[in-house]
């Protein structure tokens, strides 16, 4: 391979005459230490946990959690109803077998109680620190180092502090759905009852159920029409004297996937099904001691998840069939009050906003002390809201589930090389390369980065091969004795035309070295659905504008593109003086032989071993 296409500027490779190279004094697998921290605890950090051990020699991991304990977004919510809007048996990394889930979408508190199993199960918390917030990380281009400034209780005095640490590779774990906001609603510091955000609703030690156990005799408003809001009426409705649900928006309310062959691998009628996801004792003594019956169970759903893709391109039959079916449970589900399905169903196609199956919410609009409020607020006041055209209504209660911040703009500064900052690159919209790189920023990887988020097939897949890639991109920094790895610009750039093209059908005039300057032209009708006019946080909260939150394909797309990373699309620099990109071949020995120690015959056992089959004809 030519040295420009290995080797960046940073660092010039030389020509060594005849004589002058000098071995290196280690062996080929010897491989020096590495530092590497996560920031971040939730599936992303806790998987990085798992992979890095079992991956990489000689690495020290570090892995800081800005909250009390582990679990991402499950640690850090827990409003009325928060659920899990995927199927249980999939919500659960590959390699893992819970078999004992209660319930088709599992609960909150079931989902925090797996990860916290996960963590004791693969002993992470030797890695794991928390109410340690990362505020700060520089990249040092000198020593091809990340810099990390870490606010923490002081152990002794509990006294806020900084601490400082350094690691040789940095992975952003942040989560796609960590950093809230309130809505921009006029008066609302202004309320004198009870305010609450669905994302900010901590009750620990309490559950939410002895939250809201005060709220039997009090009127209550929920803002929002998302997955929040739909889980919270459908929870909160037979627990209060009046619930009013505002929404200036619509949404389309899902099918439970492959209800039908669930139905039929349990042996329920297949009708009945979707109207009670609980299983039953039987049910779930089957799934613990038929292991062949969960996998079979497990990869019938997660089949269906992957058969979905086609009803997110626009005017497929399955994107018609789908459209039709939602329409006519929604509206027979709404036919006590058929108003509300004129303000709610939506005129835009399924999938432009995120799908949310929103089981119970439908039958609780239609109770008697239940209603959506679709005339949107103008203010709130000390007693409650006020409405466009006037009318008012009172609450001692009103919780806001309008969302979360999806910009990727961070809440602490990330510095790569020559003083970039992150949220500067990432303006005017986030850009990366395959969501896991971004140029500028040496060593650092990202799961659930730019557009990485999926709306057709599950996400812990695509979770675990961006966490992988991370670990690959550290192995190769490892074994090859390298300072650092970059994803070149135009590698980033093509990526991004690519995007483009996929999710808007748009061509590119010119090819310009920076994307901003891109001119794009469509060339035809809009290709998925996700363009349409709907306010969705794959846009940032806006009905129109960049996709910021989606991979350009399927899950099984973005497998795919994970998992063998293209090496030739980053640049490099080493990290040994000797400016012979092949010293780190060593002293032409492995260790074991060195030593005369360990498995010398490793090429002959799994999973080194790879015997092919034998053809049958």
């Amino acid at each position: 391979m030519p040295a420009s296409d290995h080797f960046d500027s940073h660092t010039p490779s030389t020509t060594t005459s005849p004589g002058s190279y000098t071995l290196g004094d280690f062996c080929i697998d010897e491989y020096k230490p590495i530092k590497v921290i996560v920031v971040g605890a939730g599936f992303s950090g806790l998987l990085a946990g798992i992979r890095f051990p079992q991956k990489i020699p000689n690495v020290q991991l570090t892995i800081y959690e800005k909250s009390a304990g582990v679990g991402g977004t499950w640690y850090n919510n827990n409003y009325p109803g928060l659920a899990c809007d995927v199927a249980a048996h999939c919500y659960q990394l590959s390699f893992e077998e819970k078999r004992d889930w209660s319930t088709f979408y599992p609960s909150g508190p079931e989902v925090r109680q797996h990860l916290e199993d996960l963590t004791e199960k693969y002993k992470l918390m030797r890695y794991i620190k928390l109410q340690h917030e990362v505020v700060h990380a520089q990249y040092d281009s000198a020593v091809g180092k990340w810099h990390v400034r870490v606010r923490r209780p002081n152990p002794e005095s509990g006294v806020e502090e900084e601490i400082e640490d350094s690691g040789d590779v940095l992975l952003m774990a942040v989560g796609l759905l960590s950093r809230w906001k309130w809505p921009d609603i006029e008066g609302l510091s202004d309320f004198k009852g009870e305010l609450h955000h669905s994302a900010g609703f901590a009750t620990y030690p309490k559950t939410w159920e002895e939250v809201a156990a005060p709220w039997a005799d009090k009127k209550v408003g929920v803002v929002g029409v998302g997955s929040s809001a739909i889980q919270i009426v459908a929870a909160l409705q037979p627990k209060v004297q009046k619930l009013l649900n505002f929404s200036r928006g619509r949404t389309w309310l899902a099918l439970p996937f492959g209800a039908e062959a669930v139905a039929k691998l349990i042996g329920r009628d297949q009708t009945r099904f979707p109207d009670d996801l609980r299983f039953t004792p039987e049910e779930i003594n089957r799934f613990k001691n038929d292991r062949e019956f969960f996998r079979t169970f497990r990869t019938t759903i997660e089949t269906e998840y992957n058969s979905s893709h086609a009803f997110t391109l626009r005017g497929t039959a399955l994107q018609e069939q789908y459209r039709e079916a939602c329409k006519q449970i929604m509206e027979a589900k709404l036919a006590k009050k058929p108003w509300i399905a004129e303000k709610l169903i939506p005129d835009f196609p399924l999938s432009c906003r995120r799908l949310t199956p929103g089981p119970g919410y439908l039958e609780a609009l239609c109770e008697d002390n239940c209603d959506l409020v679709s005339t949107p607020i103008k203010r709130v006041t000390a007693t409650g809201v006020e409405l466009t055209d006037g009318q008012r209504h009172d609450l001692d209660v009103l919780i806001c589930a309008t969302g979360y911040d999806t910009s990727y703009q961070l809440p602490f500064k990330v510095i790569g090389r020559n003083g970039l900052d992150i949220n500067e690159r990432w303006k005017p919209h986030a850009v990366s390369y395959l969501s896991v790189a971004v140029d500028g920023f040496p060593n650092m990887f990202m799961s659930l980065g730019p557009n990485s988020a999926i709306a057709s097939g599950t996400l812990l897949p695509l979770i675990e091969y961006q966490v992988m890639y991370a670990v690959q991109a550290t192995a190769k920094l490892q074994r090859e004795r390298l300072k650092s790895i970059e994803v070149k610009p135009e590698a980033l750039q093509d990526f991004d035309e690519y995007l483009e093209v996929v999710i808007y059908d748009y061509c590119v005039d010119g090819h310009a070295h920076n994307i901003s300057h891109l001119v794009f032209r469509r060339i035809s009708p809009r290709r998925t659905v996700f363009t349409e006019k709907c306010r969705s946080w794959y846009k940032v909260g806006q009905e129109e504008g960049r996709i910021v939150g989606l991979w350009p394909g399927s899950t099984l797309h973005g497998l795919r593109a994970l998992s063998h990373p293209r090496w030739e699309d980053f640049n490099y620099e080493l990290a040994d003086p000797v400016q012979n990109r092949m010293y780190w071949l060593g002293d032409g020995q492995t260790y074991n032989e060195k030593t005369l120690t360990g498995d010398r015959a490793w090429y002959l056992h799994e999973p080194f071993l790879d015997v092919p089959p034998i053809p049958s004809e």
